[in-house]
């Protein structure tokens, strides 16, 4: 026996994508950047459809300089966790920022998105004494999360508060503290969440509800604070997490709340207390791209255009589209082998998206995974529908399977 036995299935799935086109779906290198939308691969320049940067604001003039302000004045890095030296000023202030933006009390910056679900569900939930709920499709960072606090963990069906309510309905009564996680945008599929009932039911129950906002911050709501604006819900989250690294433009993360309590993760939190904080330009660029939401909704009105007009074409192309309109359009495709075929036919057409197959999917679903920006041209747009356009003829005398 070998300590490597276990890679061989994804080895062989691997070896297996790449054998087809020589190609690495997993890990393309951007040889060099264009813009928030196009980039150099091997040579050719290509339209980036499947990055996350909802409101394309890595390349905004105001981010930039401030990111290279802060490197001139506060250095190229840290050296130190939050814990210890790495809080700067610039830290405390963009909690403040964050905090009121959202309207919370408080708010605690993280090194990246995924440490704040990781440092926050392990610090608020430990074992014997608590349980947290997580909705099915819940990103790996919470499942993480829960496996790092040690506390029982119960799935509910995804997107279904009566699946919730059973489940509370059933714990013992001797169960000290209940945190429920969802999300609001569901990043594979594009999907939103009831976040209203979910806090109802989980309020009703006496549990407290973490909602990770990373997807649909900058997004949803009138004020782009996410879905649980758009549903007029903010003021009742228990706990909001989100990250830099989407709408924000930089790398961080962080979490909000109106519980006093949650400067004690401070001094609990493992992510929080060991691992570098994030550097002084990326604080500095998320700093400013939060000024650009706050004051400019032109960005997400042109997001959600963008966002309509792929959406309304792959169906008219008869795509099998996972959820209504959002700026997250996944197509399902016929298996691992189809959508790996259908991928690359859209890189040799000039369109990157993601490629998602099981086990990283729900449902064992695999699809082509498109995300839409602000920044998207018209004329990128055209690329996009126009190689979609070809895929579909392509696909209909397709017989790839498994």
């Amino acid at each position: 026996m070998s300590l490597f036995d276990k890679f061989q299935p994804t080895k062989e799935m691997y070896y297996a994508l790449r054998e087809q086109t020589g190609r690495d779906p997993f890990g393309v290198s951007m040889d060099e950047m264009k813009g928030p939308t196009r980039a150099i691969v091997k040579g050719r320049e290509i339209v980036l459809a499947g990055t996350n940067n909802y409101l394309g604001l890595t390349y905004d003039e105001s981010a930039v300089k401030a990111a290279q302000d802060a490197v001139a004045q506060s250095g190229t890095g840290t050296t130190g966790s939050r814990f210890a030296n790495g809080t700067y000023d610039a830290h405390r202030q963009l909690e403040i920022d964050l905090a009121a933006f959202l309207g919370f009390k408080h708010c605690i910056v993280f090194s990246t998105g995924y440490q704040a679900n990781l440092g926050a569900i392990s610090s608020l939930a430990k074992p014997p004494e608590d349980v947290i709920l997580i909705d099915a499709d819940c990103h790996a960072c919470i499942y993480d999360g829960c496996q790092l606090s040690g506390a029982e963990t119960i799935r509910f069906r995804h997107n279904n508060p009566s699946s919730l309510e059973k489940r509370l309905q059933r714990l013992d009564e001797k169960v000290n503290g209940k945190l429920v996680c969802l999300e609001g945008m569901y990043s594979m599929f594009g999907d939103t969440a009831p976040v209203k009932e979910f806090v109802d039911i989980a309020h009703k129950y006496g549990a407290h509800v973490l909602l990770d906002e990373a997807h649909s911050f900058g997004v949803f709501g009138d004020n782009g604070r996410g879905l649980a604006e758009a549903q007029d819900i903010i003021g009742d989250v228990d706990f909001y997490t989100g990250t830099f690294s989407k709408s924000l433009a930089s790398i961080g993360g962080f979490v909000a709340s109106n519980h006093d309590e949650l400067e004690y993760l401070r001094f609990s939190s493992r992510p929080y207390m060991f691992t570098a904080s994030p550097s002084p330009a990326n604080i500095a660029a998320a700093s400013a791209a939060l000024k650009r939401i706050a004051s400019d909704q032109s960005m997400r009105i042109t997001l959600w255009e963008n966002a309509k007009r792929v959406h309304a074409a792959f169906t008219q192309l008869g795509f099998e589209v996972c959820a209504p309109a959002s700026p997250v359009i996944a197509v399902k495709l016929a298996g691992k082998a189809q959508a790996f075929k259908a991928w690359n036919f859209l890189m040799e057409n000039g369109v990157y998206v993601n490629l998602a197959i099981p086990p990283g999917t729900p449902n064992a679903t695999s699809i082509l995974r498109l995300s839409v920006s602000a920044a998207h041209t018209n004329e990128d747009l055209d690329i996009v529908i126009s190689a979609y356009t070809a895929l579909s003829e392509m696909l209909a005398n397709d017989d790839s399977k498994d």
